[in-house]
């Protein structure tokens, strides 16, 4: 079985409180990029479970891949036999893309269709939410108001089809420790799906992510590709999530350089 997992952007994120459990609290609009993904091929064997790797090399050990954390879990839950999985890696990783969140829940909804598991999608949240924060959202891979630690979500209409969407990450990446250890959690005056009722126009500098002042500080090449996505006539431009891509929404083709060390992919919304 083969799948596309697809990765995301954020539009706006408020990092809200830090909790008890030692996570915080957010609110964030997450939204799929169908034309940029990873390709997972799972098939069942006989014996021990194999992973392979090809692409984008990440440099972990082997069970501490998302994909395998996937697998182990599902094991567990309902004993299910041994796999083959594959892993064609083309999203940049460290980049607050969540394409190992999106690797991760691949593998779980493949293993329901192959070991005939009959899940349903609020149980498939569930257990994508057991992985990691943002995991659960390409259960669903729509549009989605994201709460709690990332996992709480209800569905959200943005009119962003015809826009051009450019995405672009300096060779530098930014760990969710580094994103986190610098934040400053607050609650905003005016919610996050308020801020996004007004039109594109007038999101830049009201529909912000709360983690670019300091990661900006620390890495100023993520702010640089700000910065060339807005003087190349973006409407509406920010990190993804944590870091360290950055995105930009025009409303024509833009004419965008980006430095040729730099990853940058356009494409039509």
């Amino acid at each position: 079985m083969i799948l596309r997992a697809n990765c995301k952007i954020n539009i706006g994120l408020d990092v809200l409180r830090r909790r008890e459990d030692g996570f915080h609290d957010l609110e964030t609009v997450m939204i799929p990029v169908p034309e940029l993904y990873d390709v997972v091929d799972i098939e069942h064997i006989e014996g021990a479970s194999v992973f392979e790797q090809k692409g984008l090399v990440v440099d972990c050990d082997v069970e501490q891949n998302l994909c395998m954390k996937a697998l182990r879990l599902m094991q567990r839950l309902y004993g299910i036999g041994e796999v083959k999985i594959t892993l064609d890696k083309r999203v940049p990783f460290g980049a607050g893309l969540g394409g190992g969140s999106s690797d991760a829940t691949a593998v779980i909804l493949a293993l329901n269709e192959l070991f005939n598991l009959g899940l349903s999608e609020d149980r498939l949240v569930e257990i994508a939410a057991m992985i990691g924060s943002d995991t659960a959202f390409f259960v669903r891979n729509t549009p989605q108001l994201c709460t709690g630690r990332g996992e709480k979500m209800e569905p959200i209409e943005l009119p962003l089809e015809g826009y051009y969407l450019a995405v672009a990450k300096p060779e530098e990446g930014v760990s969710t420790k580094e994103a986190y250890a610098g934040v400053k959690p607050a609650v905003p005056q005016a919610r996050l799906v308020d801020a996004l009722q007004r039109p594109i126009g007038e999101w830049q500098g009201v529909v912000k992510n709360d983690f670019e002042p300091h990661i900006f500080v620390a890495h100023p090449a993520i702010a640089k590709l700000k910065k060339a996505m807005l003087d190349a006539g973006a409407v509406y431009a920010s990190m993804s999530g944590s870091g360290s891509a950055v995105f930009g929404l025009f409303d024509k083709e833009p004419k965008l350089s980006v430095g040729e060390d730099n990853y940058l992919k356009v494409m039509i919304l």
